[in-house]
């Protein structure tokens, strides 16, 4: 087997697939005549490497079957889907900065990707706005309302530091995806799909925004504290010596 780069669903820890964690299984269906032709199903199981972790990961995937002559002759044709078992999504651990009824929209949002792109592009829709009431204090009648406080915010810079230009024209482009989840087209000769790629790119903008916003603000704080920390720390050593020079100095004898 071929190593390579493999990245943990679970932990996002980036470590080397190889024969010891990774396991794959290919079989034929034996049935009677399908539409579909001959297929078969490949299982592949990896194993974290992760002590904190040590959680596996499952996919199974559906391919057409070529070449059933003899023994060792048959293989895979292209693929017809995929099955992602465990974990159910491609979500990614979120820290406990973020609030969790945001997490929870990303979460299912993942998980329904595939299944119902729309939906899921909504629930990026309501997250992405739930950031903007939250994170940046900003809340109005619609989110198209609350996205020009936004921008107006930035040129005034009154935004909360992590807040960009981009970041503002990247919910807007989202706006405009997600509410075709939200509210069906006026013009009915007008049918605009949402397809899984789509909305994973939504999740991966939810995903950098709460990176640029939630983490980076915990980790300044994070930061400043601990400077203040040390800065206190020092302080009270600076004055616990001053201290000790004004008590050796009263015990030292007067001279005449």
């Amino acid at each position: 087997m071929t190593q390579f780069n493999w990245t943990c669903p679970h932990c996002s820890r980036r470590q080397i697939a190889t024969e010891a964690n990774r396991h794959a299984d290919l079989n034929y269906l034996y049935l009677t005549p399908l539409d579909l032709g001959d297929v078969g199903v490949k299982l592949v199981a990896y194993s974290c490497l992760n002590n904190n972790c040590k959680k596996l990961t499952l996919y199974a995937y559906l391919h057409e079957w070529i070449n059933r002559a003899g023994p060792g002759q048959n293989k895979f044709g292209d693929q017809i889907r995929e099955w992602r078992l465990l974990p159910e999504s491609s979500a990614i651990p979120q820290p406990d900065c973020i609030p969790r009824p945001l997490v929870a929209d990303y979460y299912e949002a993942c998980r329904i990707r595939d299944l119902s792109p729309k939906a899921s592009a909504t629930l990026a829709r309501r997250c992405l706005q739930g950031m903007i009431r939250d994170f940046c204090g900003i809340a109005k009648g619609t989110l198209d309302a609350e996205i020009k406080e936004l921008r107006t915010k930035i040129d005034s810079g009154q935004a909360p530091a992590g807040v960009t230009h981009e970041s503002a024209e990247a919910i807007d482009q989202v706006r405009s995806i997600g509410n075709i989840g939200a509210h069906m087209e006026r013009d009915i000769n007008l049918i605009v799909e949402v397809d899984p790629g789509e909305a994973q790119a939504l999740i991966e903008l939810i995903e950098m925004l709460f990176e640029e916003w939630y983490v980076a603000r915990h980790n300044r704080r994070h930061r400043l504290a601990k400077i203040a920390a040390i800065a206190a720390d020092k302080k009270a050593k600076i004055a616990e010596g001053k201290a000790e020079l004004t008590k050796n100095a009263a015990r030292e004898p007067t001279r005449e």
